[in-house]
């Protein structure tokens, strides 16, 4: 495919569909000037379990490779670990295993080759000598307060932010260097990070790169879509009851398109995945009753959204239509899943089920029947040795001292007699 178009159609095809490039010339320069394939990366922080919103970068790198470029994919897993513990360092090997298998599957379903890319794990470099020298030297350019804006949208905010998230964008500038690549791909929602990759790489001697980034997807509950928020996304080993129930629940106000996490995944997942696997042509089929005007089928994204703003394509018609294009897209990674008894335990092994707490015993109420069960149901003892309620006579000796003595007194006299 590379080799059929020429240059200005390999740059027209990297740029399709992103929100924004910084430095887009420097793709003009490596493609039409260098005569040279564009080298990429893309990374991923190996902490929750990756959901469907990862087929829209997955779309992407298809279109990176249908241009020619050489393509990375980063396995982040001491990315992982620094932002703010997600990964906890006993499991970031198990979850980066996790992530490749994943990735490897995604890229399947969507018809993207596999063997044109190359996996890289963050801790196979990242740990070097030259690596953490560096590490250091950029830490002595950048100010903490930059840091910390870089990494805002991106690194988890808390109240008291620990260090480890001011390295997280340090790092993944410094990873341009050392993957050596021309440009760095992911979501709008990294942008400051791409900022200052831009701003200090050049302090340390090393060449500026460019930055592709994605729109960000809407979740299912409105908003950005979360690993880490179930309610916001759907699992990619999610069963086809479950995605159909979390969709039945999606966020989808009628008529309205934008911050729609339905409309979003037509948008930026099920019309390209068509178009991949049907020379180009993408088709969504809505079905609808005759009275409706019966079947409906789209080839582009306007048209859907002019008619979902008419109120001729309703939330309800366009979930089902969504509900089966999903678990269709979903079928084969979960079939490579049920046959792959590595990939079983992996799962298990990066993300083990959370311990079950033990259920606290109740006392047992033996009710007022037992022996001296009356008695202790219906009397308090209290500090002075006397006691309360409604049976205290029974068991009270006194309310003092003095008339203590003297009931004692009067019991003695009573056995002389």
């Amino acid at each position: 495919m590379a080799d059929s178009l020429n240059a200005q159609q390999k740059v027209a095809l990297i740029k399709e569909n992103l929100q924004e490039v910084l430095k887009p010339e420097i793709l003009e320069d490596v493609i039409c000037k260098e005569n040279r394939p564009l080298a990429i990366y893309w990374g991923t922080a190996t902490t929750g379990r990756p959901h469907c919103g990862y087929f829209v970068p997955m779309l992407k790198l298809a279109h990176f490779l249908r241009a020619g470029c050489t393509v990375k994919i980063l396995l982040a897993d001491i990315h992982g670990f620094l932002d703010n513990l997600k990964a906890p360092i006993e499991l970031v090997n198990y979850r980066a295993q996790y992530y490749r298998l994943v990735v490897t599957s995604l890229l399947k379903a969507v018809n993207v080759p596999i063997d044109r890319l190359e996996f890289v794990l963050g801790s196979t470099y990242q740990l070097s000598e030259k690596y953490t020298m560096d590490l250091f030297r950029l830490s002595s350019v950048v100010t903490e307060h930059d840091a910390r804006k870089a990494g805002a949208e991106v690194v988890k905010q808390v109240e008291s932010p620990l260090m480890s998230g001011l390295l997280y964008p340090l790092m993944q500038a410094l990873d341009e260097e050392y993957l050596g690549v021309d440009a760095q791909f992911g979501g709008v929602d990294q942008r400051k990070i791409f900022t200052l990759a831009s701003e200090t790489l050049p302090k340390l001697g090393y060449k500026e790169r460019a930055h592709l980034m994605n729109p960000m997807v809407p979740g299912l509950a409105g908003g950005k879509m979360s690993a880490s928020d179930p309610d916001s996304k759907i699992d990619l080993l999610d069963s086809p009851d479950a995605v159909r129930k979390k969709l039945k629940k999606a966020y989808a106000v009628p008529q309205k398109v934008e911050d729609n996490g339905i409309v979003s995944f037509v948008e930026y997942v099920l019309l390209p995945v068509s178009a991949l696997k049907n020379d180009g042509k993408a088709s969504l089929v809505v079905q609808r009753r005759e009275e409706e005007g019966g079947p409906i089928t789209y080839s582009d994204i306007q048209s859907l959204k002019e008619d979902y703003q008419a109120d001729k394509l309703t939330p309800q018609m366009l979930k089902s239509a969504v509900t089966d294009g999903l678990i269709a897209l979903l079928a084969p990674i979960q079939a490579d899943f049920q046959s792959s008894p590595e990939w079983q335990k992996i799962e298990r092994d990066a993300y083990p089920p959370p311990p079950m707490e033990k259920k606290k015993k109740k006392p047992k109420d033996k009710g007022s029947r037992y022996p001296g069960g009356g008695a202790a149901k219906r009397v308090e003892a209290k500090p002075d040795g006397s006691v309360e309620g409604k049976r205290q006579e029974e068991v009270n000796l006194a309310t003092g001292v003095e008339e203590a003595m003297e009931k004692l007194e009067m019991e003695h006299k009573e056995v002389k007699i």
